[in-house]
């Protein structure tokens, strides 16, 4: 069965792309999930429809992203941490603790984006890096800083 794709899909081809693929995969899996489309005369007339729709949709996603990263880049945020003797911190910021300080700002980020080298185990000012998409990395400044008690 020959389809067009409406989607990007790995090991198969690019949004627009003509494919020969299995009746049931198109069937049971491309035509739910909106990927692909058969391609018959219409729908081939059609691809350089789909593929504006994909750049529409694609050009929308990355403004998104980039007003993401510019508001992170605004912000900084204070993480108080509780110390020792010498200024040594108990335990570290890890990126589960700058998701934490990034929603009570309003910003609901996942902490797997947040790209730590390793935890923060001393006081001082860093800029950390959050991956908000593959071409945007928003840097965030972040403040560890003595509890008061």
């Amino acid at each position: 069965m020959k389809v067009i794709l409406r989607d990007d899909i790995k090991d198969l081809g690019k949004c627009g792309d003509v494919v020969e693929v299995k009746d049931g995969y198109g069937r049971n899996y491309l035509f739910p999930q909106n990927l692909a489309i058969p391609a018959g005369k219409k729908n081939l007339k059609a691809i350089d429809e789909i593929t504006k729709q994909k750049q529409f949709r694609e050009n929308k996603k990355r403004r998104k992203n980039e007003r993401v990263k510019a508001q992170i880049e605004k912000i900084s945020c204070t993480a108080e941490v509780s110390v020792g003797e010498e200024d040594r911190v108990f335990g570290s910021v890890t990126s589960a603790d700058i998701a934490e300080l990034l929603k009570e700002k309003g910003f609901d980020i996942n902490r797997r984006i947040i790209e730590l080298e390793e935890p923060i185990k001393a006081l001082g000012v860093y800029t950390v890096p959050i991956k908000v998409s593959k071409d945007a990395i928003a840097n965030l400044k972040l403040w560890v800083v003595k509890k008061q008690i």
